[in-house]
């Protein structure tokens, strides 16, 4: 990555292509997500690199739920098995672990294992690596909305007063920063139902690489575009 250049606090990526990766090398599609998770350890060590902040990542989405059962239960099986081997790294580079999406769709064990990440990891302040799973926008937009209708149902003409930060308080999210930057592997070019709140002045870099491939020297690339870009969120400079 080119020198003095502007580094985003906030990093969200789409991570995408793994069946495709292995589709295209006659493999089962479960051998990208395996190969993917080289991709995860790459990335999360080029943003401690870089000085990221948040480094997100969409790894499973609330429509995943509708793969076929051997998929969804191998992804659950590299989790568990990626989360317990990740603690030491983790500690030893201050990186604050987290797990956001709709956890009453995790078995008990997966849960079990999330949240003593997260105890074990919660003082690290170098890096948060966020997992976005069992994650989807309108979800998170809609579970906020209840939240917030049952607040004010006694007193439903205080709700004029709600403002955008109220709202952020109520969502998944609360308390990171909205993305900077959202990349996308694999050539495809939408937000798939994710961060359709938080993301409503990111910056978008797509990428036609895909997940397994996409490693330090992608991501430096993103960063030296995302530098580049002159943000005025609506407004004139």
């Amino acid at each position: 990555m080119e020198e003095n250049k502007r580094i985003p606090v906030h990093v969200s990526i789409i991570m995408d292509g793994n069946g495709r990766w292995a589709r295209e090398r006659g493999l089962e599609r479960v051998a990208g997500h395996f190969e993917g998770v080289e991709s995860v350890r790459a990335v999360t060590e080029a943003s401690v690199e870089a000085g990221v902040r948040y480094l997100s990542l969409f790894a499973f989405s609330e429509e995943n739920w509708g793969r076929p059962q051997a998929e969804v239960e191998a992804l659950m099986h590299l989790m568990f098995d990626t989360m317990a081997s990740e603690l030491e790294t983790f500690l030893r580079n201050g990186i604050r672990f987290l797990v956001l999406g709709n956890r009453s769709r995790f078995s008990g064990p997966l849960l079990e294992r999330i949240e003593k990440m997260e105890a074990a990891t919660a003082s690290n302040d170098r890096l948060t690596l966020v997992l976005f799973f069992s994650y989807s926008g309108k979800w998170d937009i809609l579970s906020a909305a209840k939240r917030l209708a049952r607040e004010y149902a006694r007193h439903p003409e205080d709700i004029e007063g709600v403002t955008a930060e109220d709202f952020d308080s109520l969502l998944v999210t609360a308390g990171i920063p909205d993305p900077d930057l959202i990349i996308r592997t694999s050539g495809e070019k939408r937000l798939s139902n994710y961060l359709l709140w938080q993301g409503a002045y990111s910056e978008f870099h797509f990428t036609d690489t895909l997940w397994p491939d996409f490693r330090r020297e992608s991501f430096f690339e993103a960063l030296d575009e995302y530098s580049k870009r002159d943000r005025r969120y609506g407004k004139v400079k």
